[in-house]
């Protein structure tokens, strides 16, 4: 009787053990041998952190930008499903274990931004805030910014600066057009209270301008270098242009820019594009003039980037765990062309500072996702999470992988 109790607690451990183990299968999200055509720099590996076979992983469709909480839990917007998602690993193994919504009905929300314990969300008509009710996400939300432009480029990132204000983009209402609204090819700044904080001290009656920078087609990424606080940004070119009057489309026009964002400076749109034959001042788009002159007072790219890659997420490295020569350096996510004649794009890039701390080149990252003619993946967006590793987003598979050095 004695021998019976004790083997039938053992196989009572036993079964409970295996229970948990296969509990953890179902749950956590699975390897995708579709990864190992991901080409990394020696030392480093991509890992799947979450995707559609993690419990609940289905909500991760169309998954978009990313932020984590003082704790060190993921937020990821879903813009398409309207709902802003938590991927929570609770074993803490680098695999997530669950997705859950924290809130839904949202409007085409992308950007994320904690303040505090606070959660903005940058939807498409303005920016709304979270707050949690005695540690819960109650699902309401509580206007913040309102009336943000909205239609055509809706999406919209939102990002808190070394100086204490958020960022927004507003992207352009068309691909090439002259703007009505002075808000549109934008980046804006508020106050951590919502108020308009712009490039141009306004004075009078007139309200604040919250305009910070223009000229800017579609900057979706932005980040801030960790020692100059220099702030860059992507931006994505317009479609189906010539470098000749009336000429025949060529794809590799207009490059795409990495910017350095100073204010009340005009980078450009809807007339000129960069070139590098040139010291100084932009191209100037032959089928959409503008003033004359107009192209050599705009301010030239920091970087160009081959045309209609679609550059969006960026973030800097000096928080991860990569080697030290990475830390200065920033990762861009390249979402991919949709109407090139060959596709180009589908990968990350580093972006590669001097000693001066000045932006000098970029070079391949991760590539792989574009095999031949055809994507399998879509990079959206980058951002270093716990221990230091760089999470990237993916809305075509609705997947978050890690990359990390081995």
């Amino acid at each position: 009787m004695h021998h019976d109790s004790i083997f039938g607690r053992q196989l009572l451990i036993t079964i409970t053990a295996m229970v948990i183990v296969v509990l953890n299968l179902i749950s956590s999200a699975q390897a995708d041998p579709r990864l190992d055509n991901i080409k990394l720099p020696s030392g480093f590996k991509i890992d799947v952190f979450a995707n559609q076979t993690t419990q609940g992983g289905t909500l991760l469709a169309h998954a978009r930008f990313m932020a984590f909480d003082s704790q060190g839990v993921m937020y990821v917007s879903s813009a398409k499903t309207n709902r802003i998602l938590q991927v929570l690993d609770h074993n803490q193994d680098g695999i997530a274990d669950e997705v859950l919504v924290v809130a839904d009905h949202l409007n085409a929300p992308q950007g994320l931004q904690f303040v505090g314990d606070s959660l903005l969300v940058a939807n498409q008509d303005g920016v709304v805030k979270l707050d949690k009710i005695n540690g819960q996400w109650p699902g309401r939300v509580s206007p913040f910014i309102h009336t943000l432009a909205q239609g055509w480029h809706t999406l919209k990132t939102i990002k808190l600066g070394p100086d204490n204000h958020v960022y927004i983009n507003v992207g352009s209402s068309c691909n090439v057009c002259v703007e009505s609204d002075a808000t549109r090819a934008t980046i804006l700044r508020y106050t951590l209270e919502g108020k308009p904080a712009g490039a141009l001290l306004t004075l009078g009656r007139h309200q604040q301008s919250a305009i910070w920078a223009h000229g800017l087609r579609n900057s979706q990424g932005f980040a801030w270098h960790p020692i100059t606080q220099a702030m860059y940004a992507t931006n994505n070119g317009s479609d189906m242009r010539s470098g000749t009057k009336n000429g025949t489309v060529n794809d590799e026009l207009p490059p795409e820019h990495i910017n350095l964002i100073e204010p009340g400076q005009h980078y450009g749109w809807p007339h000129c594009w960069g070139d590098v034959t040139l010291t100084s001042g932009q191209f100037e788009d032959p089928n959409f003039t503008g003033e004359a002159g107009f192209c050599r007072t705009v301010k030239s790219p920091a970087l160009l980037l081959q045309s209609h890659t679609t550059p969006i997420g960026m973030t800097f490295l000096n928080q991860s765990a990569f080697p030290s020569a990475y830390k200065s350096d920033a990762i861009v996510a390249l979402h991919g062309s949709w109407n090139r004649k060959t596709p180009a794009g589908y990968k990350l890039v580093r972006l590669k500072f001097n000693a001066a701390h000045q932006l000098e080149a970029a070079e391949d990252f991760a590539t792989g996702w574009l095999q031949g003619q055809k994507a399998w993946g879509r990079p959206v967006d980058v951002v270093v999470g716990t221990k230091g590793v760089l999470y990237l987003s993916d809305d075509m598979n609705g997947a978050i992988y890690r990359i990390s050095p081995q």
